[in-house]
């Protein structure tokens, strides 16, 4: 993987907070999704990825975050921020704590808490697993391996010892980004003990919940949830259709990354002739992840991929987030901006959260210009799609 990601395929209430409020969007919706006790409120959040997680050496960890940079998201109308961290990043080698990178995240909250931003600290990615592993030559130990699962549940263990003084309506905990077991009982299985410690020292902290199968909404219904817990976030990823989506994405499947085009939003992806020269060459896996490249995509159509993760938030009387979605800007610009318009639409049609990826980087809310020169202007028509300007 060389840029972003991989993916194969809250709105919280009627009351933010008055601090979320002070930096809402101007003409934001009334939220419509419960609340949780702890009192954590999000809406329209961004994601600070390359920095702590899957830094891939473009600029130097002290410039690529910095404090101006969190007061410009908050200035921007974003509420909050999800915060990916990497095993690999927070803790060396011999498994020790890299206190220069733990610096940098407790700069971090420091810097978010001054902006009056909430943050989600998302553990992203371990040794013994990675959400792309079977696309970049790795294998993941942590569903077969009780030594793996129980160095997770350790470096939860060091993680809350760090972060449990946060205030509970400032900082929340996501367990882990996009689980790829191949049955989802393994990663329920995990969560259920994940979730047992955290309670046991952290009763009052909101944890955020995705599906196994990189949170796509269809899983979500799999999620096993425990009763009665309402300080849980349950949290979905899209970026279907990942044909539009991913489109020349340098790390995706070839049939993708070299397909030259023409895409379009809204309406088919592709036309008819078009798909079946592709699916020709696509290998069949779990998921067909070209099937519906050619649906008429549309809001209701979005509405339509959603509704597996909708119908179960609203059964579990939960908060809905989808933590991450995003199109590449290699796709035509009209098309572009009208799929973030009505991808957002319909999040908060439908009560839903949300944060883009992400805040710098190829899916950024910053043009972006390649590796050569990729710090560009705030993309202004971007962010009024996003909050709906």
């Amino acid at each position: 993987m060389l840029m972003s990601r991989f993916h194969p395929f809250p709105l919280l209430t009627l009351f933010f907070s008055s601090f979320a409020l002070g930096f809402a969007a101007e003409g934001a919706p009334a939220a419509t999704a419960p609340a949780n006790p702890a009192g954590f409120a999000i809406h329209r959040g961004t994601n600070l990825s390359h920095w702590l997680s899957q830094d891939f050496g473009w600029a130097p960890r002290t410039e690529w975050i910095t404090e101006n940079d969190i007061r410009y998201i908050a200035s921007a109308g974003f509420d909050h921020v999800r915060l990916p961290v990497d095993e690999i990043v927070l803790w060396k080698e011999d498994g020790s704590p890299d206190e220069t990178a733990f610096a940098l995240l407790e700069s971090a909250l420091g810097w978010i808490k001054a902006a009056k931003l909430r943050v989600i600290v998302d553990l992203h990615s371990v040794r013994a697993h990675h959400f792309n592993a079977s696309n970049e030559g790795g294998h993941n130990t942590l569903w077969t391996d009780p030594k793996a699962q129980e160095h997770f549940l350790d470096l939860w263990r060091q993680l809350s010892a760090r972060l449990r003084k946060y205030p509970n309506d400032f900082l929340a905990y996501e367990i882990m980004n996009e689980p790829t077991a191949d049955d989802p009982e393994d990663w329920n299985k995990l969560v259920t003990r994940s979730l047992a410690f955290i309670r046991s020292v952290e009763p009052g902290r909101v944890i955020v919940l995705g599906a196994n199968m990189w949170q796509i909404p269809q899983m979500l219904p799999k999620l096993k949830v425990p009763a009665g817990d309402k300080n849980i976030i349950l949290s979905m990823h899209t970026y279907a259709p990942l044909l539009l989506t991913h489109h020349k994405a340098s790390w995706v499947d070839p049939v993708i990354r070299d397909y030259p085009g023409p895409v379009a939003y809204p309406g088919p992806i592709v036309d008819t002739a078009t798909y079946a020269k592709l699916v020709a060459a696509y290998p069949k896996d779990k998921y067909d992840f070209l099937a519906s490249s050619t649906d008429n995509w549309s809001p209701e159509r979005l509405r339509q991929e959603y509704e597996p993760a909708i119908a179960r938030a609203k059964e579990l009387g939960l908060q809905l987030y989808c933590g991450e979605f995003g199109c590449l800007p290699t796709v035509p610009r009209a098309a572009r901006l009208a799929y973030y318009r009505d991808i957002v639409g319909v999040f908060e049609a439908n009560g839903m959260a949300w944060a883009n990826w992400e805040y710098k980087g190829d899916f950024g809310i910053e043009e972006w210009h390649g590796l050569k020169s990729f710090a560009g202007a705030p993309d202004v028509q971007l962010l009024d799609a996003l909050f709906q300007r």
